[in-house]
């Protein structure tokens, strides 16, 4: 994450903990917003190409889900019943059931693990573990799963890792597609650590992978790589859990990242955007076998939020009871890779990444992806960047960004390339 260092208002710098972090690129205190707009205290409007990092995919304060939450509340709605049978829950189920799993042939249980993506993570990884009586999970380079410490441990970032303050065990890490070289057959080496039995690789529990890295740096894996995972997973008797925190909910171009590829995952990891309203919701599905859990025996106190079920249901019916989003994310996403490819081509070796309105420019440099990022956000536009180094300058606008203020803030950021590469390509000439 790019880093800007500015004077940052005095509340903030004295009472909030030094673990803050993305505030420290955006010197402005927001608010309101709406749509793709966030609006500051001294009225300045700003295009949000960071949609709370994924978690708003269907903008800020969509109308629809608003107008529901207002009036589940003001009716006296429950608003916490840990993991007891409401309403708002069972319309959620079914209404998940029917627009998402049954169109897919999908026939998983949903878990309500605790708020966030770390929390559904975490559950999946103690449930493989159960399952198959093994213990290590088999993780990816650049992978990055959540900061608790099962998460933690299956997540690749030093600087992320190096919190954790103590020993991260139980994971494999193996290449990712293309972290090698374009040349290098990662499946090849993979099969071959887990074929020889004098590897030192203990028969893995669970393959836990993104299909689009989104904090290492918008790696997408190719369908063929992706069953070959698959294959892999079945053929070694471990688990296959897609963690869709952040490809998901249409971020990578439809509703799960794993569409069309031909694989069914045993488990996956969804929170982020599957409220539809930026509220706390996490949930893991699981393949009907595998849900041996005895009661309580993974719990939380907040597994469901009874509010949450609410706007997700609305963001359900709204966006997936047709094929209609999904043509209009497909139609973004062609315009976003023309726009970055533009950008690229503004700066020596830059190279576009990621999938559907998931992609961003490798500009080579953490330094100079900070740089674009700062003067963008001069510009009114909020954007972050990701990768190993920092080095790529990663779009995440809301999904439901109007097409004629998704240019405008494309242009924004071609301009904020232009500026800072210049002196870069300069020198490269």
């Amino acid at each position: 994450m790019s880093t800007v260092k500015t004077a940052e208002p005095s509340i903030f710098a004295r009472r909030e903990s030094e673990a803050r972090s993305y505030c420290r690129s955006f010197e402005t205190v927001f608010e309101t917003a709406t749509g793709a707009t966030l609006t500051d205290r001294e009225s300045r409007d700003y295009t949000d190409f960071l949609a709370g990092c994924s978690s708003l995919n269907y903008g800020h304060n969509d109308p629809d889900m608003k107008a529901a939450l207002v009036e589940h509340i003001t009716k006296d709605g429950i608003a916490h019943g840990l993991d007891m049978y409401t309403g708002t829950k069972q319309a959620f189920f079914e209404t998940f059931e029917r627009l998402i799993l049954k169109p897919r042939g999908m026939d998983h249980k949903i878990m309500m693990t605790g708020p966030t993506g770390t929390n559904a993570v975490e559950a999946a990884m103690k449930l493989a573990r159960k399952v198959t009586g093994r213990e290590s999970i088999v993780a990816f380079t650049n992978g990055f799963h959540g900061m608790t410490m099962g998460a933690l441990a299956a997540t690749g970032n030093e600087g992320k890792r190096a919190g954790g303050g103590m020993a991260l065990s139980g994971v494999t890490r193996m290449p990712y597609e293309g972290a090698l070289g374009e040349d290098v057959d990662t499946l090849a080496i993979i099969e071959a650590m887990l074929d020889n039995p004098s590897s030192g690789i203990d028969a893995p529990a669970a393959f836990l992978v993104e299909l689009v890295q989104g904090e290492g740096g918008l790696n997408a894996a190719s369908p063929e790589w992706v069953r070959g995972i698959a294959k892999l997973a079945k053929k070694h008797g471990a688990l296959l859990i897609v963690d869709d925190i952040q490809a998901g909910i249409g971020r990578s171009g439809t509703f799960f990242s794993f569409d069309e590829m031909g694989i069914e995952p045993d488990m996956v990891t969804l929170a982020k955007s599957l409220s539809g309203f930026g509220l706390p919701f996490a949930a893991l599905l699981i393949r009907p076998e595998l849900d041996i859990w005895k009661p309580a025996e993974h719990n939380g106190t907040f597994r469901g939020n009874t509010h949450a079920f609410v706007t997700a249901r609305v963001a359900l019916e709204k966006f997936w009871a047709d094929d209609s989003f999904v043509k209009e994310i497909a139609e973004k996403a062609a315009v976003l890779t023309e726009s970055l490819q533009k950008i690229a081509d503004k700066i020596p070796g830059a190279t576009l990444k990621g999938r559907g309105m998931m992609q961003g420019v490798d500009v080579g440099s953490g330094d100079l992806a900070g740089e674009i990022c700062a003067e963008a956000f001069r510009q009114g536009l909020i954007i972050e960047t990701s990768g190993a180094h920092d080095e790529v300058v990663k779009v995440l606008a809301p999904l439901t960004i109007p097409m004629e203020q998704f240019k405008a803030g494309l242009a924004t950021l071609e301009q904020a390339a232009e500026t800072c590469a210049a002196p870069t390509k300069i020198a490269a000439e």
